[in-house]
């Protein structure tokens, strides 16, 4: 990813933070938090990285649910916030796993 691309995927993971977690709200999903944010190099998609504290397999894929339904909402709040691209990238949501793994690690450690 070039160094404009990693300014611009910056810029965008530091709005979806606050865009995500104003228009998910649900009392189940206390907050979202978005740890990576990767676009494409021609800027027509941008994989959204999040993890939450809650990461029972329901949560999940209520959360899932949720993103989806309200990508089009989420990439329109994107677009007001941010003036100087002219591309706002499609959303593609994934859920980081890196958290839940580490935590598995952790407790196997303990174990020993």
């Amino acid at each position: 990813m070039s160094i404009t691309n990693k300014r611009r995927a910056k810029l965008i993971h530091e709005i979806l933070v606050e865009v995500v977690n104003d228009i998910i709200k649900n009392d189940q999903i206390d907050y979202i938090n978005i740890t990576n944010v990767e676009l494409s190099n021609d800027l027509s998609f941008s994989t959204v990285y999040y993890t939450i504290l809650n990461d029972e397999p329901e949560i999940l894929s209520l959360l899932e649910k949720l993103l989806e339904k309200n990508k089009v909402e989420i990439r329109k709040k994107l677009a007001e916030q941010i003036r100087s691209m002219k591309k706002i990238p499609m959303l593609i949501f994934k859920y980081d796993n890196s958290v839940t793994y580490g935590k598995k690690i952790e407790q196997l450690l303990n174990q020993i």
